[in-house]
């Protein structure tokens, strides 16, 4: 990969809170039904066997926060990335998709710190929080340490495939009006456990020059890689708070492909369209699972704590698979792997997403936090009422994955198992997948994406 090629992966979730309109204009709304329990209990597709328990870890020296509630936490960070996944597949399920759950979470966790009453409670069901109070952003905080000691220990060392290096950073913020009342603990909490600082913005005087500084920033902490992410007249004078979360990934395989090995290949569409794809090959010893025809490897990254996951639903059923495929199926998957030789067959591709979140979010039970006339973010604010609610959700995302490695983000969480794994077996990606980047010490998703249109491939 020649260095003007070297794009990074970069993923922005950013919120927009804003306040308009009168508060008597709309009636509050009853609560929304949960929603669904997709990864909760094991579902049809492995019903014989128990998905082992998530991982205990200790991510704190914050003798309150026990381990174990922290990873209750980061198993919600897996399921809610499922939910979502779900969502937006709803609406294009002809289409490839990539998104950061990590990011979403982490700026829907910004703003939820803020939130009181009803509105916080269907944000804690959606976001699938199980922690409470401050203990829910010391666990995101720890993470966001966790992620920052793995940027220090992924620093190049000249091994194979280390010519990309690593980078894995996360950068919140938080842009309030200059001239709107905020609470000082709210915003002294933002930047305890997110380091968020705190950014004054004359969104009622120059929205625009505000949304130009924004973006500017966005496009400073992902190399560029994300540009305009709020677009003309997304910022207005009735704007009053825009929180921000910018996540930037670039690693290098620990086992490369040889580019000589990369040939012209079919890849097979969900609709069953026909395209050519540059197909990379190698040999390796990896991690491995087959479950029912169902395959999954797991690509590790030259830092060693980072990999992606491809997950190659049996041929003719990836729409059941993916519809009951969940958070305990995968870690029934990633139980059952060996580490054969295994002669693996993978597409170099490209991913460019941007979508809003607001109709997924209210499809998961979030729906006071949009409404003008019910939103509660009393929390924010000096005084005992508040006028906030979220105006839009956005997200943008850019993934790239070839021979070196992953300059965007790729993962791949496939569930396939296999009681007994031959010597050497083959797996071609060559129809649609699902794949996942994950932190593999504390079993995060950094990102998630699904691959159905070889048309849309390819990258530049």
């Amino acid at each position: 990969m020649t260095a003007d090629r070297r794009r990074v992966l970069t993923l922005t979730g950013t919120l927009l809170a804003g306040a308009a309109g009168c508060l008597g204009d709309s009636a509050d709304r009853e609560n929304p039904a949960n929603g669904d329990e997709n990864g909760d209990e094991a579902g049809p597709l492995f019903a014989d066997r128990d998905a082992p328990d998530f991982p205990r870890l200790d991510l704190t020296t914050d003798p309150d926060l026990e381990s174990d509630r922290i990873a209750e936490q980061i198993r919600g960070n897996v399921a809610v990335s499922f939910d979502v996944l779900a969502q937006l597949r709803e609406a294009t399920p002809d289409e490839n998709l990539f998104f950061s759950p990590y990011s979403v979470s982490v700026a829907l966790a910004m703003t939820y710190a803020g939130a009181r009453s009803e509105t916080a409670a269907e944000m804690a069901d959606a976001l699938r929080y199980d922690l409470e109070g401050e203990a829910l952003h010391a666990a995101f905080g720890a993470l966001e340490g966790e992620f920052e000691q793995r940027n220090e220990d992924g620093e190049g060392d000249g091994s194979e495939g280390d010519d990309l290096g690593f980078q894995l950073s996360s950068a919140n913020a938080v842009w309030r009006d200059e001239g709107y009342a905020f609470d000082d603990e709210y915003v002294a909490l933002l930047e305890a456990y997110y380091e968020a600082g705190d950014h004054l913005a004359d969104f009622s005087g120059s929205p625009e020059a505000a949304r130009e500084e924004i973006n500017a920033w966005v496009e400073e902490r992902t190399n560029d890689r994300i540009e305009d992410l709020l677009p003309a007249g997304s910022i207005d004078q009735s704007t009053r708070l825009v929180l921000t979360n910018a996540v930037y990934f670039l690693a290098a395989w620990e086992h490369d492909f040889d580019p000589a090995d990369t040939e012209p290949a079919t890849f097979t569409g969900l609709d069953g369209s026909e395209t050519e794809v540059g197909m990379m090959h190698q040999s390796q010893e990896l991690r491995y699972a087959e479950i029912d025809g169902h395959q999954l490897v797991e690509l590790p990254y030259a830092n060693g704590d980072t990999s992606m996951i491809v997950v190659l639903p049996a041929e003719g059923e990836f729409e059941s698979f993916e519809e009951s495929f969940g958070v305990d199926e995968l870690a029934i998957m990633l139980e059952e792997t060996s580490q054969p030789e295994i002669d693996l067959a993978l597409p170099k591709f490209g991913i460019e997403s941007k979508f809003s979140l607001v109709e997924t979010m209210r499809e998961l039970g979030m729906e006071r936090a949009f409404d003008g006339g019910s939103a509660d973010f009393s929390g924010m604010v000096e005084d005992a009422e508040s006028d906030l609610f979220i105006d839009d959700i956005i997200h943008q995302s850019f993934v790239e994955v070839d021979e070196e490695g992953t300059e965007a983000a790729a993962a791949t969480v496939v569930a396939v198992e296999v009681t007994a794994v031959p010597d050497r077996v083959e797996m071609t990606v060559d129809r649609p997948f699902l794949f996942y980047v994950r932190d593999r010490p504390t079993e995060t998703p950094l990102f998630v994406g699904r691959v159905v249109d070889g048309e849309q491939l390819q990258g530049d």
